[in-house]
C-alpha cells in the first residue's frame, strides 16, 4: 500500500510538470509543399531520433548511454548541449530511468549552465518535480513499516544502485522484472553460464528471456 501511494504521488508530479510546461518543440520546420526536395535531417537530429527510438523500444538505459556519448561531441552548439542534458534528465526521471538524483543534476545543469537557451524554461518545473520525488523517496526509506523490497525499489529509483544491490544480496530479495532488466542494461547483472550465485529470470521488452547473475560473481 505504501509503495502504491508513493508511486501514484510521484507519477502525478511528473505528469503535472510535463503538462504544465511543455518542452520546447523539437518538430522540424515545415517545408512548402511546392518544394521539390525534402529537408535533410542533420546529424544531431538523427542522433536524437535514435534516442527516441531506443526509449520507444523500452531500451531506456541504452538511450541514456547514447545521450551521454553525444555530450562528448565538441561540434555541438549550446542549444544542442542543453537539449541533450534536458532530455537525459527527463528519461532519468521517467519510467525505467532509475536515477532521480541524476535527473536533478541534469535539470540543475540546464538551469545554471544554459540560461540563454529555450530549454531553461522547461527545466525549472522538472527540477521542482524531481526534487519533490527525491524527498518523498528518502522519507519513505526512513519509515519503519517500509519493507526491504520497497527500500530496494526506492534506492533504485533514487539512483543509489549499489546500496540497492547490497540490500538485495543481503536479504535475498527478488526485484520485479523492470528492475532486473535495468540492472542488466546498466551492467550489474550479466547472462553468462560461467557466473555463479543465484540466477534471476527476466524478460526484455522485446520478449527475450534471460537468466541473469551478478557480473562479478564467479570471476
Amino acid at each position: 500500500m505504501i509503495r502504491t501511494l508513493l508511486v501514484s504521488a510521484v507519477s502525478a508530479l511528473a505528469l503535472a510538470a510535463c503538462s504544465s510546461t511543455p518542452a520546447p518543440d523539437r518538430t522540424a520546420v515545415a517545408v512548402d509543399s511546392t518544394s521539390a526536395a525534402e529537408p535533410q535531417a542533420t546529424a544531431f537530429e538523427m542522433a536524437m531520433q535514435t534516442v527516441e527510438d531506443l526509449v520507444a523500444a523500452g531500451n531506456t538505459q541504452a538511450a541514456l548511454d547514447r545521450l551521454t556519448q553525444l555530450l562528448g561531441n565538441p561540434a555541438l552548439n549550446r542549444e544542442e548541449y542543453a537539449e541533450i542534458v534536458y532530455r537525459r534528465g527527463e528519461i532519468r526521471f521517467g519510467p525505467g530511468g532509475y536515477d532521480t538524483t541524476g535527473a536533478i543534476e541534469d535539470f540543475e545543469e540546464v538551469i545554471d549552465t544554459y540560461p540563454d537557451t529555450e530549454w531553461h524554461t522547461a527545466a525549472v518545473p522538472m527540477l521542482d518535480s524531481a526534487r519533490a520525488k527525491a524527498t518523498a523517496l528518502h522519507a519513505q526509506l526512513g519509515q519503519p513499516e517500509t519493507t526491504r523490497l520497497q527500500k530496494f525499489d526506492f534506492l533504485m529509483e533514487l539512483g543509489m544502485h549499489q546500496e540497492a544491490i547490497d540490500l538485495m544480496i543481503a536479504n535475498n530479495l527478488t526485484p520485479d522484472n523492470a528492475a532486473l532488466v535495468a540492472m542488466y542494461d546498466i551492467g550489474y547483472l550479466c547472462e553468462d553460464d560461467a557466473l555463479t550465485g543465484r540466477g534471476y529470470q527476466a524478460v526484455e521488452a522485446d520478449g527475450t528471456p534471460r537468466t541473469l547473475h551478478f557480473c562479478d560473481f564467479g570471476k
